[in-house]
C-alpha cells in the first residue's frame, strides 16, 4: 500500500510531491496535464522564476521529482477515490487500481469566464484575472476591468495601482452602490454598464470593445472577474465539506473533514490563486500528511 497519492500535478500537487519523497514516503503522482493556466504565457510572483512559462516551470519540477526513486509520476486520470475501511483506493480512467493510506486532493479550480463574443481570443494574452500576476505587464496602458459581479469594486481599487486610465464595464449589470459609484468617479474611473457585444484585436492584443447600442471604446488589455469552480467531483464524492465559497474547508495543514483527505492549493479557493501560494501550501499540505503517517506509525 502506497503511503500517499497526490491528485494533480500543478505546483501545489509538485511541491506536496518533493516535500513528501524527501520524507521517505512512498508515493505516486497524478498529472492529467490539463492546467488551469495553460492560457498563460508568463507566471510572475515566484522569486528565481519570474517570468518563466507555465509548461517549463512544471518541466523543471518533474526534473526535481526524478531523483527521487520512491515517487512515481503517472500522466492519467483519477477517475474515482472510494474510502476503505484501511485507507483508500484510488480508479483511473485506464481501469488501474492503487491502494493508499492518505490522499491529497491538488486537482485545481476551473475559470468560468462571462460569455462575452472574443474574450478568449484575449484572455491570457492581454486580458488577466489577476493585478498581482500580470498588472506589472500592463502598466500605464488605458485598460478596462470586464465585471458582473460585487467583487468589481475591491479588483478596480487594485488595478488602479497599475494604471490610473481605468474604464470598468458592467456588461448590463448593476452592481456598484451609490458610494462605490461616488468613489470611483472621485478617481476618474468611467463606469460603462452597457451591454458589451464583442472584443477585438488582433494576436491576441485587444484594442477595442463594442457596445450593443453601438458605442466603442479604445483599451489596450485589462482584467476580467471571473468565477471559479472545482475541476473535478472527488473532494465532494468522498464527503468534503465546501466552504461557502465553494472551496474545500481545511485548516492549516490542508486536512478536510474526511480522515485520510487532504485539500491543496487553489482547490480551497482559501488564498490568492498564484504559483507560489499554491506551491507553499502544498509544502504545508504534505507537513501535515507526513506527521500525520509519523503519528500512526510510532
Amino acid at each position: 500500500m502506497l503511503d500517499c497519492v497526490i491528485i494533480g500535478g500543478g505546483p501545489s500537487g509538485l511541491n506536496a510531491s518533493l516535500v513528501l519523497a524527501r520524507a521517505r514516503k512512498n508515493i505516486i503522482l497524478f498529472d492529467e496535464d490539463k492546467p488551469r493556466n495553460a492560457v498563460t504565457h508568463e507566471s510572475h510572483g515566484f522569486i528565481t522564476r519570474d517570468g518563466i512559462k507555465p509548461s517549463e516551470f512544471k518541466r523543471l519540477a518533474k526534473l526535481d521529482l526524478l531523483k527521487y526513486p520512491n515517487l512515481t509520476m503517472q500522466n492519467q486520470r483519477v477517475a474515482e477515490v472510494k474510502k476503505e475501511k484501511q485507507g483508500f483506493s484510488i480508479y483511473t480512467e485506464s481501469g488501474e487500481v492503487y491502494e493508499s493510506r492518505k490522499i491529497i486532493l491538488a486537482t485545481g479550480l476551473k475559470d468560468d469566464i462571462p460569455e462575452i463574443d472574443g474574450i478568449h481570443d484575449f484572455y491570457g494574452t492581454s486580458l488577466f484575472s489577476c493585478p498581482f500576476c500580470d498588472g506589472w505587464e500592463l502598466q500605464d496602458r488605458p485598460l478596462v476591468l470586464i465585471a458582473d459581479n460585487p467583487n468589481a469594486f475591491h479588483k478596480a481599487k487594485l488595478i488602479f495601482n497599475w494604471s490610473k486610465d481605468l474604464v470598468v464595464c458592467t456588461n448590463g449589470n448593476n452592481i456598484f452602490s451609490d458610494e462605490q459609484q461616488e468613489l470611483l468617479a472621485n478617481n476618474n474611473i468611467q463606469i460603462i454598464k452597457d451591454e458589451i457585444l464583442t472584443l477585438e484585436g488582433d494576436n491576441g492584443q485587444l484594442k477595442s470593445i463594442r457596445f450593443i447600442n453601438g458605442k466603442e471604446i479604445e483599451r489596450q488589455g485589462g482584467f476580467v472577474t471571473i468565477g471559479l469552480k472545482q475541476a473535478t467531483t472527488i473532494a465532494e464524492s468522498l464527503g468534503c465539506i465546501k466552504q461557502t465559497n465553494g472551496g474545500i474547508e481545511t485548516d492549516h495543514f490542508g486536512r478536510t473533514n474526511v480522515e485520510g483527505v487532504y485539500a491543496s492549493g487553489d482547490i480551497s479557493i482559501s488564498t490568492p490563486s498564484q504559483v507560489i501560494v499554491a506551491a507553499s501550501e502544498g509544502t504545508k499540505t504534505a507537513m501535515g500528511v507526513i506527521n500525520d503517517l509519523i503519528k500512526e506509525d510510532f
